[in-house]
């Protein structure tokens, strides 16, 4: 479902997916800020609702969830829309998690808590289908 025909003058459509509301509230409006439109999701089944119903040109997943891992949420996501890129979100040190992520698809990783401008830095490189990891 996902493409990079990008709506509303250019506008970048991101699937924000984290289950820690208070990270998605202020992630959320700082990319709003940014001219980014946010649809944010607060678990793994939810954003797979989510993307069953909207196209995006990025999605960033947290690895860690209550409800879905993050990895399995990806599986889902390259298989409903294979060409969407996802940025994976780790935090607890745990860069073989995010490193999983990368062989099962991912675009890229960041660890938690990253600084904004490297997150859209990310999110531009992805929605250009430049780049990604160098292994």
């Amino acid at each position: 479902m996902a493409g990079n025909d990008q709506t509303q003058k250019g506008r970048i459509r991101l699937l924000l997916v984290d289950d820690e509301e208070g990270y998605v509230n202020v992630l959320s409006k700082r990319m709003t800020k940014r001219q980014i439109l946010v649809t944010a999701a607060l678990s793994g089944s939810q954003a797979v609702q989510i993307l069953r119903k909207q196209d995006f040109d990025v999605a960033i997943l947290d690895l860690k969830m209550e409800d879905m891992d993050g990895i399995e949420v990806l599986k889902i996501f390259k298989k409903m829309a294979p060409d969407l890129p996802v940025i994976m979100l780790t935090g607890h040190g745990s860069e073989k998690a995010a490193r999983e992520g990368l062989a099962h698809g991912a675009y890229d990783y960041l660890m938690k808590p990253c600084e904004l401008e490297e997150l859209l830095e990310k999110i531009n490189e992805a929605c250009r289908g430049g780049g990604g990891p160098v292994e």
